[in-house]
């Protein structure tokens, strides 16, 4: 999975307050390129926030993330560049109803990335066809079912050649049946050496995926590493309790 020992992000003492609400109090994580990266944890924990926060859609209120680098909270800092080369995929897949499948993966390529019609339909059309959309391409979001509208949001994000894409709980909207279908198209993604960070809700699905998992919990990452040590040997009390009560809950 991990391409290269070269960061490509670096949260540092990242933290996010809304008035005296300090949601995330000190985010310290490196993610190499070609990393699949999950975040799991309690709900209210910071799993979203620091997702949110990575790609602007929140104001962090301290620290820094570094892209390639280069802090992109400084000032002068072109942050339309890194929107473009960081994605986002979403609990409520975010397509656009008055356009079929097809233009909604084209439309963020002529736009943003100024392709021609012609280019951003072929790549549209390439992208589709990985995530077994294809068939669909006539077919307007609201004649879709939940999983086919994810894996459509996930085709329009890749079509916009990211350098990272981020997922904020891709399958927490979907129906139960519907959830494999899209785990499978990202566990594919995984194989193609794009760097993910995911925050989702399934563990098994998070213990076969990643390269690194990471537990966040009352504003923190309170424990970090491979999946065996995460899952199998947690050492904090928290993530400790946290696994017992999911697995309780599974039964």
């Amino acid at each position: 999975m991990t391409e290269t020992n070269q960061t490509i992000i670096s949260l540092k003492h990242m933290q996010k307050a809304y008035g005296d609400h300090q949601v995330l109090k000190d985010i310290n994580v490196d993610i190499n390129k070609g990393e699949i990266v999950t975040i799991i944890g309690p709900s209210g924990g910071g799993k979203s926030t620091t997702l949110r926060c990575i790609n602007l859609l929140e104001q962090p209120t301290g620290g820094e993330i570094d892209f390639h680098g280069e802090n992109i909270l400084a000032p002068g800092y072109d942050l339309n560049d890194y929107r473009a080369k960081v994605g986002m995929v979403f609990q409520q897949f975010n397509l656009f109803n008055n356009l079929d499948v097809l233009s909604n993966c084209m439309v963020g390529q002529e736009l943003v990335l100024k392709r021609s019609k012609d280019e951003a339909k072929k790549i549209a059309l390439e992208n589709l066809k990985k995530v077994g959309m294809e068939p669909f391409i006539k077919a307007k979001p609201s004649q879709l079912s939940g999983g086919q509208q994810q894996r459509v949001a996930i085709a329009r994000a890749i079509s916009m050649d990211p350098e990272v894409l981020l997922f904020d709980e891709p399958t927490s909207a979907l129906d139960p049946e519907m959830v494999g279908e899209v785990l499978e198209v990202m566990k594919k993604l995984a194989t193609t050496g794009l760097t993910m960070i995911i925050v989702t809700h399934e563990m098994a699905f998070a213990r076969d995926i990643s390269d690194q998992v990471l537990f966040v919990a009352d504003g923190i990452i309170t424990e970090a590493g491979e999946p065996d040590q995460i899952f199998n040997h947690p050492q904090n009390e928290k993530l400790q309790k946290f696994l017992r009560n999911f697995r309780a809950n599974s039964l």
